[in-house]
């Protein structure tokens, strides 16, 4: 069955989430805060970010910010380049209604 882009389908959301740091959080030693790359399912952008922010609170994690960079359809509609791994991960945020990290890059300070 095809996919619906219709508002109100779920569809997945390509989100960017910037982190602080929290005791417990599992980030590297001496990082200063994280960026995750996060695939989330919702019916908009809204929700996808109200669930992200949800699970990454429940791991222990400190959101701080979430840009979002738009759906599949949105993203090749711009130009994107969109490897078949990307895509998988995508495909498996939305069978599993979940949100998918897909990258955390922690941030260091450069001083010291």
């Amino acid at each position: 069955m095809a996919k619906d882009n219709r508002p109100g389908r779920q569809q997945v959301h390509t989100l960017l989430v910037e982190l602080g740091r929290k005791a417990g959080d599992g980030l590297p030693e001496g990082a200063t805060g994280a960026a995750m790359v996060c695939y989330a399912a919702g019916a908009d952008e809204a929700e996808a970010v109200r669930e992200t922010v949800a699970v990454l609170r429940q791991a222990g994690l400190a959101p701080l910010e979430v840009s979002g960079y738009g759906t599949l359809s949105e993203r090749l509609a711009e130009g994107h380049d969109i490897p078949g791994e990307e895509r998988r991960l995508m495909e498996r945020a939305l069978e599993e209604n979940a949100v998918i990290i897909a990258q955390m890059t922690p941030f260091f300070d450069e001083e010291g």
